[in-house]
């Protein structure tokens, strides 16, 4: 098939609104945009650690390294300027600093605006479809645990929950009032369909949820409604976590009939690599035995399927196989 033709079936495919942060959405931009251009990814800008959190601290920026990392995985550039843009600095003053992110910096500085400069880097990128930030205002994570302890600061919440040795009961963002763009907005209430996830369940995905009207924007919307747990837990965000415990907390951050649709994995994960997740304080997040049925009774469907990719041992979701899933339930629902 001919570029042309590719492009023009392309631009005729469903519209996608996805949220969420982190490995986990760009791993799914990177599947998604060869079924579809019509894609919107809103990211999260709750981020405070790593390079990050220097350029937030140091140019009173919002964090670019989720959007940077969204912007590459919808980009149709070269590899090489792939490798430039992903490439992080190992010695002198840079070190630890990625260009990619420093490259959004600059973009920040001569635009005077960090939506400009989104708008912008997306465009030298030849980005499919489009990436936002969930807010631009200057927000910072707080948790509130089981034990009545609160925590300040994305990075310092898993490592502090760890610490205190208690669950995340709830989060919110300092300040508590932040607004979401207008372009945000207009892609959700002409979406065909409204991802969340999969990535980092209190740091990546819930922040966006606390933006001023964004719930009741996605709870009013005609598109169907769709959360992607992840395949494994996280240390110090949801340790002992199944199905039900991720998407109970989505609820809790938002509306009791919020979602109409839960995709989880079914794939046992291969023993030599869950042992080096279980080394470090992560498990498998399963599917329980009542699971099916007590979603069924919050109106929600459940999905399973097998949705493992492994790559330099590292256990990403399977974004081909995610992405037709999420097309059917588009296409089912238009």
């Amino acid at each position: 098939m001919k570029d042309v033709e590719i492009k023009k079936k392309l631009s005729m495919g469903p519209k996608f609104v996805v949220i969420g942060g982190g490995t986990g959405l760009s791993v799914l931009l990177r599947g998604l945009k060869g079924f579809t251009s019509n894609i919107t990814a809103i990211v999260t800008v709750a981020d405070d650690g790593g390079g990050s959190g220097k350029l937030r601290e140091d140019l009173g920026m919002l964090p670019p390294g989720d959007i940077r990392s969204c912007i590459l995985a919808l980009a149709n550039t070269e590899p090489t300027m792939e490798k430039l843009l992903q490439y992080r600095f190992t010695d002198g003053i840079l070190k630890g600093q990625n260009f990619g992110n420093l490259f959004i910096a600059a973009m920040n500085e001569i635009y005077g605006s960090f939506e400009k400069a989104v708008k912008e880097t997306s465009n030298v990128l030849a980005v499919t479809g489009k990436v936002l930030p969930m807010t631009l205002e200057d927000v910072k994570l707080c948790a509130v645990l089981e034990n009545g302890s609160t925590l300040k600061g994305e990075s310092h919440i898993p490592i502090d929950a760890i610490k205190e040795g208690s669950r995340i009961d709830y989060i919110y963002t300092d300040p508590k009032i932040s607004y979401p763009l207008e372009e945000s907005v207009e892609a959700i209430n002409e979406a065909d369909i409204i991802v969340l996830g999969p990535g980092s369940l209190y740091t990546s995905v819930i922040p966006n949820l606390l933006v001023n009207d964004i719930v009741d924007t996605i709870y009013n919307a005609k598109a169907p409604k769709v959360y992607i747990t992840n395949v494994m837990t996280q240390p110090g965000e949801t340790d002992e976590y199944d199905v039900l415990d991720h998407v109970d907390a989505i609820l809790k951050h938002s509306t009791l009939d919020f979602l109409d649709y839960v995709i989880a994995n079914t794939e046992e994960v291969p023993y030599y690599i869950l042992e080096k997740y279980v080394m470090d304080g992560s498990k498998a997040v399963l599917m329980g035995v009542k699971d099916e049925e007590i979603l069924r009774s919050k109106n929600i469907k459940l999905i399973g399927s097998k949705l493992i990719d492994i790559r330099k041992e590292y256990i990403r979701h399977d974004n081909i196989e995610l992405s037709r899933l999420l097309m059917e339930i588009a296409k089912k629902e238009k």
